[in-house]
């Protein structure tokens, strides 16, 4: 079981805060979204809690199975797909899963090529990424952030460039793979989100 403790949090640019007293705890087995509008801070929190970006006070503490995690550990925990984050174009898909597969294992009964198959990309297998579309790539992001075999997935506006069926191949993904773990979503779209539990909105920790 995973939980991450956030206490006070609080983060600025320059002089200006983007969100303050920040507490909230986030535990396996539930799915949590972090809302508010364009330029709230939303992916800057969930950056903040991958351990991408440096906060300016308060703690952040991570426990699995009740022990602690050094700071230096807490990638080896999380995975994370956002439109920001940039795949390895130069290769091929099956090189890039099977390249991914070496920092983070795949859930068990999972391979490049299974999950290649799940994402509907057969056809692509042997294509660099480069020449995918928008849309293509999207499910590569997503696929290599659910399927590595973590306790915490962490997904930045999933739906980004989906047409209606990647979509619902989002929501698939989700249900079949995500149920046990502790997934946090930061969108300001419902449709990527209505299923989680809790909702955070970043407005509420303005000054």
């Amino acid at each position: 079981m995973m939980k991450i403790n956030l206490k006070n949090v609080g983060k600025r640019f320059n002089r200006e805060w983007i969100f303050r007293h920040l507490d909230f705890t986030f535990q396996s087995a539930a799915s949590y979204a972090i809302t508010g509008p364009n330029g709230s801070g939303k992916s800057t929190l969930l950056q903040i809690i991958a351990g991408a970006t440096i906060f300016n006070e308060g703690d952040i503490d991570y426990f699995l199975a009740g022990k602690k995690i050094l700071s230096e550990n807490v990638y080896s925990n999380i995975s994370i797909a956002a439109p920001y984050l940039e795949l390895v174009e130069e290769m091929t898909l099956t090189e890039f899963l099977h390249f991914h597969s070496k920092l983070k294992s795949w859930l068990p009964s999972f391979d490049a090529e299974k999950i290649i198959s799940i994402i509907n990309l057969e056809e692509a297998a042997q294509k660099q990424i480069r020449y995918f579309s928008s849309g293509m790539k999207q499910r590569v992001k997503l696929a290599q952030a659910i399927f590595s075999n973590v306790p915490v997935v962490l997904l930045d506006e999933p739906c980004t460039n989906l047409d209606e069926e990647g979509i619902a191949l989002y929501k698939t993904l989700v249900n079949d793979h995500c149920k046990n773990r502790l997934l946090i979503v930061s969108s300001n779209d419902e449709q990527e989100y209505d299923f989680c539990k809790e909702i955070i909105n970043i407005k509420n920790y303005k000054l």
